[in-house]
């Protein structure tokens, strides 16, 4: 299992690497100033990094008591993800709604295209990152 440090790392390195895509990318999406989306991004990370330390510890130790590993599938990171940005969603609506006076709806729907960026952004960055910080058990596996 990954040790505190290593989430930390973990959640810094995801939140800081998809700010910079995410800022420029969305003020052109949504014709917003890139001020407003730098905001709405900067909250928003700060909020999910939190949620990620706690939901990848919680996920790691369900899967370490039921499975007896880490090491997770294909089938298991698209579950990770889709679960993380759900739990996200529930979170960030209202506050993106609020922040930028705009709709619940036009808040979901900017909410639901941010997760689309991150469960693809997420898979990739926690492949990449498994790869290039692999856990010592998986070198036992492989």
């Amino acid at each position: 299992m990954r040790t505190a440090w290593d989430r930390v790392r973990h959640a810094l390195c995801f939140e800081i690497i998809g700010l910079i895509l995410v800022i420029p990318l969305g003020a052109l999406v949504f014709a917003m100033p890139m001020h407003d989306i730098g905001v709405v991004g900067l909250v928003s990370a700060t909020i999910a990094m939190a949620w990620n330390y706690l939901f990848n510890f919680g996920f790691d130790a369900i899967m370490l008591r039921t499975i007896g590993t880490t090491l997770k599938s294909v089938r298991l990171r698209i579950a990770h993800a889709v679960l993380f940005e759900l739990g996200l969603l529930v979170v960030l609506v209202p506050f993106i709604a609020w922040y930028l006076g705009i709709s619940l709806i036009h808040a979901l729907v900017m909410d639901i295209s941010f997760a689309l960026f991150y469960m693809g952004y997420a898979f990739v960055f926690n492949l990449a990152y498994d790869r290039v910080f692999p856990l010592p058990e998986w070198r036992q596996t492989a």
